[in-house]
């Protein structure tokens, strides 16, 4: 059998945001992670912190070094605000960048690594991905990093951002793109951490991002994310398509190549 490795999931969300996910019966991202995870039964021990809502740390950042690796979810925060609950998440990726090997960061954990690490985020300029990112190309870079083994070198992928990196740290490696954020897959190196990131969610269902998009109607309009409900269902209708076409094993891919990373010595 396998050596079981430790991994620490990171939950970007506030504990009252996930609470209103259960009150609606949308699992939160931790939730939908640890589902996808399972998908590949590989001998994993999980441990979870939620660097907003956990009052104390001290213990867990003290045992930060017992772990294989780390992977950093998504959130609807938005990280140029300075809120004490993302300050804390700040300080709390400082903390995993110093003592964690191998780091898988995707959406939002890719947008506190990055300003940890001396990049820069802001709400992007183009447009926001709502429940789907369309034509990821993935670059010369990409097609030779390990995350990106057997991904085809276009694709679709579930996604929900407003922001986008627009500045890399020093070290950082661009592995994809598309027309609405330059950075959609990335690495970068610290003293101590492998750094995989992506902007995307190939470890969420399309059938999820389409609940998220009912459960947040009135702030995506109120945000002028959408015109009007005309503009969401016909929005619906086309992740629905998408839904047709994608394949799970494909979706997950880079998942399943970061667990693969994460066994190699």
């Amino acid at each position: 059998m396998v050596n079981k490795k430790k991994i620490l999931i990171v939950e970007g969300n506030t504990r009252e945001e996930n609470s209103e996910f259960t009150e609606v019966g949308i699992k939160t991202h931790t939730e939908s992670l640890i589902d996808s995870i399972d998908f590949y039964k590989k001998n994993l021990d999980i441990d979870i912190a939620n660097p907003s809502s956990d009052k104390s740390l001290n213990r867990t950042v003290q045992d930060l070094n017992k772990y294989d690796g780390l992977i950093w979810g998504g959130s609807s925060l938005n990280i140029y605000n300075d809120t004490e609950e993302i300050r804390r998440q700040l300080s709390f990726m400082r903390e995993c960048q110093n003592k964690i090997k191998k780091i898988f960061a995707i959406c939002w954990g890719l947008q506190v690594a990055v300003a940890v690490a001396g990049g820069e985020v802001k709400k992007s300029t183009k447009g926001a991905h709502r429940g789907i990112a369309y034509d990821i190309e993935i670059n010369k870079d990409g097609s030779l990093h390990p995350l990106y083994t057997n991904k085809k070198l276009k694709f679709n992928s579930p996604a929900f951002n407003f922001d986008e990196v627009v500045k890399i740290p020093n070290n950082a490696i661009l592995l994809s793109s598309n027309n609405l954020n330059n950075v959609m897959g990335l690495n970068f190196k610290t003293k101590t951490s492998d750094i995989w990131g992506i902007q995307y969610h190939p470890e969420i269902t399309y059938e999820k991002m389409i609940s998220l998009i009912h459960f947040r109607k009135e702030r995506l309009l109120n945000k002028g994310a959408f015109k009007n409900i005309q503009e969401i269902n016909t929005h619906i209708t086309k992740i629905n398509k998408e839904i047709k076409n994608s394949e799970k094993i494909s979706r997950m891919k880079e998942l399943e190549n970061w667990l693969n990373y994460l066994y190699d010595n």
